[in-house]
């Protein structure tokens, strides 16, 4: 199903849940709405000072008009490769989707995740980290309050995914900009490198 689809069905099954009953242009410019979305705060910023020592890379569950969107918001970013759900034909946290991302980066640019040449960065755990564990990929995990009982969201249930062993994550930080600082210090120290 198309992300819009997807979104815009959501949408009405918890509505109805609710009894409460939305028009269905309601509806239809929810389900459009992803590529609309304000990035959060700290994200452009941080992704600029990223994207001078690393090539970026988005494996996301949208659709090519709304990553498009979502791309053009995060100017002056760019982006070594944008790789959806819509052309891949699965959504995360299906394996199909990161096979996809190792297949292309490596033949496109050359980057081995075995080798170690790729770090997921990522917000949500049952999206994202769960996966990440189950295939060795190193991630870092964006948790913005989901470490908080109250912050769940949809990045998953913290405790219970560390619980059963499902979560490897080797880092965690509030949000993005804590993440690209943590970078540069690392860089200047020597501690990493590109």
């Amino acid at each position: 199903m198309g992300y819009a689809a997807n979104l815009s069905q959501s949408l009405e099954t918890l509505a109805a849940e609710e009894g409460i009953t939305l028009a269905p242009d309601v509806v239809r410019a929810f389900g459009a709405s992803p590529g609309t979305w304000t990035p959060f705060p700290d994200s452009v910023r941080a992704l600029a000072k990223l994207s001078r020592h690393f090539r970026l890379f988005i494996l996301s569950n949208v659709d090519e008009a709304n990553i498009a969107s979502t791309v053009a918001r995060l100017e002056p970013v760019k982006f070594s490769g944008v790789y959806t759900a819509e052309a891949i034909g699965s959504y995360k946290p299906a394996r199909q989707n990161f096979e996809y991302l190792f297949r292309h980066v490596k033949e496109d640019e050359g980057i081995d995740w075995q080798k170690g040449e790729l770090l997921h960065v990522a917000r949500s755990l049952t999206a994202d980290h769960v996966t990440c564990k189950e295939i060795g990929l190193r991630s870092v995990w964006i948790s913005r309050g989901g470490n908080k009982k109250e912050g769940e969201g949809v990045g998953g249930d913290l405790e219970r995914l560390k619980g059963e062993g499902r979560l490897g994550f080797e880092w965690r930080f509030d949000d993005l900009a804590q993440f690209a600082e943590e970078v540069e210090r690392q860089l200047g120290s020597g501690e990493l490198r590109t």
